[in-house]
């Protein structure tokens, strides 16, 4: 057997003996994305922590991803197998900043990305997703938005609605790092391929896409599609997940990647199951703010 058949076979018992599912961001690497019982983008996994009867979940993802888990199952242990795996998007915006915006603009409404902590969401209209952000701002009875706290994808979402938008000035350097010239080199090379990026990536990339969405809708688009090659602008990682459900076409990467989804190793899962840690709490009451907008989130879907 090998060291990773050892490792893979640890974890699978600590499973069991604990009770628990591992859940992975599509930003994991390969063999974390293996290990898991759940593969998704921010909403997929969103909806697998709400009803499970798991009693532990492990988070392969990063910190606010764990602490919405921990909002929407406040009766179940939810650990991070790295306290470290944070989320330079999610720390660009503060809950006193926000409150401050929101007393001086009456009749604003806060729409945050789940991208953002669980004291921005606390303070927060309603969450969205990358995936469903169009829809949940045309949902609100408001016409003037505050999009928090990335100000591509809320770029995107203002090309697609009537409402009014207002950019709060955060991103995220995984998407804000992939540049049109790399798209442009990228296309020279592969004439034939389709262009794919995220909404998180800045307008002039997106404006070269053949298609721009969530992960879990790239996936869905490459799919169906009958073209055999594809120009992928998000991070690196998420090509593993492509290559795995698509074997019979072709890739090319950004080389763009995120520090803190890469902290997440099998050692460290393994580690987290034997010791329950890093156990993710989010005190009662900024719980309770927050579930609130999460669940009006989830009710648009």
């Amino acid at each position: 057997m090998t060291i990773l058949q050892k490792l893979t076979a640890s974890i699978q018992q600590l499973k069991k003996e604990r009770n628990a599912i591992i859940l992975a961001h599509v930003y994991q690497h390969g063999e974390v994305q293996d290990i898991a019982d759940y593969v998704g983008d921010s909403l997929d996994l969103s909806r697998r922590v709400v009803n499970t009867k798991a009693d532990v979940i492990v988070f392969c993802g990063v910190q606010f991803m764990a602490e919405t888990a921990a909002i929407l199952n406040p009766y179940k242990t939810i650990l991070l197998p790295d306290k470290n795996a944070g989320c330079g998007l999610a720390d660009m915006a503060a809950r006193e900043q926000i409150l401050n915006l929101k007393n001086k603009n009456h009749g604003l409404a806060i729409v945050s990305y789940v991208n953002s902590s669980a004291e921005v969401k606390a303070v927060s209209d309603i969450c969205c997703t990358s995936a469903n952000a169009v829809d949940v701002v045309n949902s609100l009875n408001y016409n003037s938005v505050l999009f928090v706290p990335d100000r591509n994808l809320g770029a995107y979402v203002a090309e697609r609605t009537n409402k009014d938008i207002h950019l709060w000035d955060g991103y995220c350097y995984v998407h804000e790092n992939i540049k049109s010239n790399k798209i442009q080199q990228l296309k020279e090379k592969h004439s034939e391929a389709e262009i794919i990026v995220h909404p998180e990536c800045t307008t002039p990339v997106r404006h070269m896409a053949d298609f721009t969405g969530s992960t879990s809708q790239m996936s869905e688009y490459v799919k169906k599609s009958f073209k055999k090659e594809f120009i992928v602008g998000t991070e690196e990682s998420f090509i593993y997940r492509l290559k795995s459900d698509n074997p019979d076409k072709q890739f090319y990467g950004v080389n763009s990647f995120c520090e803190g989804m890469n902290t997440i190793t099998l050692e460290k899962i393994k580690q987290a199951l034997e010791r329950m840690e890093y156990k993710i709490d989010v005190p009662e009451e900024t719980s309770e703010k927050a579930a609130i907008a999460l669940d009006r989130m989830l009710a648009v879907l």
